[in-house]
């Protein structure tokens, strides 16, 4: 705490010089790709070690790097890098998140009806549009729990919770800033609000559809078996449907205004904070996300709360994790901003043609794959700053290569349980809710049945240049 304080008062960090990716050595990526590890293997390995201190495991990486680097090459350049990360993109990043968790545990949906694969493909549907506009985690909480008890009376429930993941806490999400943290990080760099919907509606709406058909097709075969049904409904069906917590919906109306305004209002006034820029709309955006917050809080009856199970801890797991990737992530995104001169410089070839333009094949399978196993969001925004990290140049002349980047980093962050974190919370609440959920290569299987052969088949249609 004390170089963190010593970083955020010296004079001199306003001036400190940009970092230059092609001095560093390979080395300094070993704290992103530990704390990246941590995450992915921790939680399968020793879950009750990461559970009790995973705050801890990320603070060490974090100053795996800080110190050593702060040492090195000075305490001024490290923190203008650390503060100019904090203000552009972690506070921005988490408070938006804060935002949409907040508003969807506000939510609860009464009632209860037959959980047949017409409603199972329905709520699916439904889910996949909320998750656009509230987010995958917001979502997946909302629609869950309401799926799960529609399906209580049957035998065979796990299928529907994987294509839940699938659907609701991953494909769904690719529409906008709001849906999923990867999109959400590219706003922040520059990508216009509406461009993924606009560019990527075609591969959502084959991806999502070929899931909903695929689903249907299941259900229906494990619905008409014999014996699928249990003698008795722990909860009967009822034919009234309602929401408590109505107010949420007018807040989660005001986070897209938000996030709109402060994408769409260009004002001219630009605040300097230790040499990193803050513009007025984003004040103006991260303020009122704050005060929805503290609206929903106050204004949501606490019953609601109650039998949404909300607690703090996801986010708070969240905010922790992100804090140690965001400050990792510095000298990782300072040496793919080099090319194919700088230390990382195969990994830049391996997704660039032989007369230099982009490889939008390997873009989406590279992004895809690493984020099935590690975070989507940092696994973006490495290949965001790979391929030049301009986000003008990347919506317009270099846009494949921006879609296949961002459905690489969306889509398959379905392949596995530790690709995105709503899928690990949906696994938890499945479990707790009684049901036997495959294992983690288990869960592999599904997505290398299911998944994989759409990915194929949109490669053929979308990304193969």
């Amino acid at each position: 705490m004390c170089l963190l304080g010593s970083l955020l008062i010296l004079p001199g960090i306003a001036n400190a010089a940009e970092m230059n990716g092609a001095e560093l050595s390979p080395l300094w990526g070993i704290p992103f790709a530990g704390i990246l590890l941590s995450i992915a293997l921790f939680p399968l390995m020793a879950p009750q070690f990461w559970h009790h201190h995973f705050g801890k495991v990320t603070v060490a990486w974090s100053l795996a790097f800080l110190v050593p680097f702060a040492l090195l090459y000075g305490v001024e350049l490290a923190g203008a890098n650390l503060i100019h990360a904090l203000l552009a993109e972690y506070i921005p990043f988490i408070i938006l998140l804060t935002a949409l968790f907040t508003v969807s545990g506000g939510i609860f949906i009464r009632g209860n009806l037959h959980g047949s694969p017409g409603l199972n493909t329905s709520i699916l549907g439904i889910g996949a549009v909320l998750s656009s506009f509230m987010g995958t985690t917001g979502a997946s909480m909302l629609m869950i729990r309401p799926l799960i008890r529609a399906n209580d009376n049957r035998k065979h429930v796990a299928h529907v919770v994987v294509f839940f993941i699938f659907i609701v806490a991953n494909a769904g999400g690719s529409l906008t800033p709001l849906g999923d943290p990867p999109l959400f990080l590219g706003f922040l760099k520059g990508v216009d609000f509406f461009w993924t919907v606009k560019t990527l509606l075609p591969e959502t709406l084959f991806l999502v559809g070929s899931l909903l058909l695929i689903f249907y097709l299941l259900d229906s075969w494990f619905y008409h078996r014999r014996e699928e049904l249990l003698p008795v409904d722990p909860t009967p069906d009822s034919r009234q449907i309602g929401f408590d917590g109505k107010v949420n919906f007018v807040l989660l109306g005001g986070v897209v205004c938000l996030v709109l305004m402060s994408g769409l209002w260009k004002s001219p006034v630009v605040f300097t904070i230790a040499g990193a820029e803050v513009a007025l709309q984003s004040i103006v955006r991260d303020l009122g996300l704050v005060l929805i917050i503290l609206l929903s809080l106050k204004l949501t009856p606490s019953q609601v709360h109650s039998d949404n199970q909300f607690s703090w801890g996801p986010i708070q797991e969240v905010a922790k994790l992100f804090a140690g990737i965001f400050l990792t992530i510095i000298p990782v995104i300072a040496m793919l901003k080099a090319g194919v001169s700088g230390p990382f410089g195969p990994v830049v070839a391996a997704v660039t043609q032989p007369n230099g333009s982009p490889d939008v094949m390997m873009y989406f399978w590279i992004t895809g794959l690493l984020s099935s196993f590690l975070d989507n969001a940092p696994t973006y925004l490495v290949f965001f700053n790979t391929a030049g990290g301009n986000a003008q140049e990347l919506m317009t002349t270099m846009s494949s290569t921006l879609a296949a980047i961002s459905a690489g980093a969306v889509f398959m962050g379905a392949n596995s349980y530790i690709g995105n974190a709503p899928n690990l919370m949906v696994k938890a609440i499945a479990e707790d809710r009684g049901i036997k959920m495959p294992s983690f290569f288990g869960y592999m299987a599904w997505s290398l049945c299911v998944l994989i052969p759409l990915f194929v088949v949109m490669t053929f249609i979308w990304f193969r240049q």
